[in-house]
Formats: C-alpha cells, sequence, structure tokens
C-alpha cells in the first residue's frame, strides 16, 4: 500500500465531530442524499450498525471519509441485508478513500453473514457510481422520481453486491 494511502480504522465516538463535518459537506453538495441536514451523533450512533462503521484516516489521523450501514428490515428474511452510506470529504476525493471504506464495510459485513449490501445513489452522482462498479456492486434499476428534494422529484440508482462468499 503507498504511504499516502489511506488506512481504514472502526469508527469511534471520537470521530464524530468530522464525520458530521463531511455528511453536512455532502448534503450540501447536493448529490448524496434526500437528507438536508446532518443528524446528531446521537441519532446517527444509534441508526448505524456499530460493526459496520468505518472511517479512512490521513497520516495525520484526520477523517477523510467514512461508510456505515443500517438493516433494511426487522424481518428475518431480510437479516443479511444491510443499506449502507460512504461518503468522502471533496478535498480527499481521488485518494483511494472510497475504495477503502467499501472493501471494510464488504469484509466487515462478510464476516457477520451479511450477503446483500445496497445503496441509491442519484444518477447525477456518476462519482459514486463508478466507485460502487469498482467494489463489485451492479446497478440492479432505478426508481424515478421516487422523491423530492429542495422540490425537484429525484430519481435514484439502486445498486447492490451481493456476497460470493455467503451461501
Amino acid at each position: 500500500m503507498p504511504a499516502d494511502s489511506p488506512r481504514v480504522a472502526a469508527m469511534t465516538p471520537e470521530h464524530a465531530g468530522e464525520v458530521l463535518a463531511i455528511y453536512r459537506l455532502g448534503i450540501d453538495e447536493g448529490q448524496a442524499t434526500f437528507e438536508t441536514a446532518a443528524p446528531t451523533w446521537e441519532r446517527f450512533d444509534a441508526a448505524k450498525l456499530a460493526a459496520h462503521r468505518h472511517v479512512a484516516l490521513d497520516g495525520d489521523g484526520r477523517v477523510l471519509g467514512w461508510a456505515a450501514a443500517v438493516a433494511v428490515s426487522d424481518r428475518c428474511a431480510y437479516a443479511g441485508v444491510v443499506e449502507h452510506s460512504v461518503y468522502v470529504h471533496p478535498g480527499a476525493r481521488g485518494r483511494g478513500a472510497g475504495l477503502a471504506l467499501l472493501r471494510a464495510l464488504i469484509a466487515s459485513t462478510e464476516a457477520a453473514g451479511i450477503w446483500t449490501i445496497q445503496s441509491g445513489i442519484f444518477p447525477e452522482n456518476t462519482a459514486s457510481l463508478a466507485l460502487h462498479a469498482r467494489a463489485g456492486f451492479r446497478v440492479v434499476g432505478t426508481r424515478e422520481r421516487i422523491g423530492r428534494h429542495h422540490g425537484l422529484w429525484r430519481d435514484v440508482v439502486l445498486v447492490e453486491r451481493r456476497s460470493p462468499v455467503i451461501s
């Protein structure tokens, strides 16, 4: 691994400020989520699965990006399916943080017996779509005009990765 490659670690409360700041930057760009405000750390922490939260860190320990997952349902048939988010600081893009985060998420979910990781991505977010393709995700389809964002209807491209090792 090159010396300037990000290091991935488990997300902890000490990362909260930087994680939420990166989340806010993604929200402000308008191409990452339907959300219009970042949650408090308490809400974020309660919503995300503890074993599947990762941060990418630079050599000085600064957070470059994060990935986290939530269960898609409490129904037992969907016990092995999670929905994820991945955000990279605008100043850190193109340095491998996103791919490192997705690889860490894949590893942690497979170790836990999770067979499908999914997400919805705005079609205009071509960088995220390309990143997910590089990490082995496939496009399942497009949900057209699924939600309103700042008064406009938006489509969402559904992507998923089915584990080849969980049967």
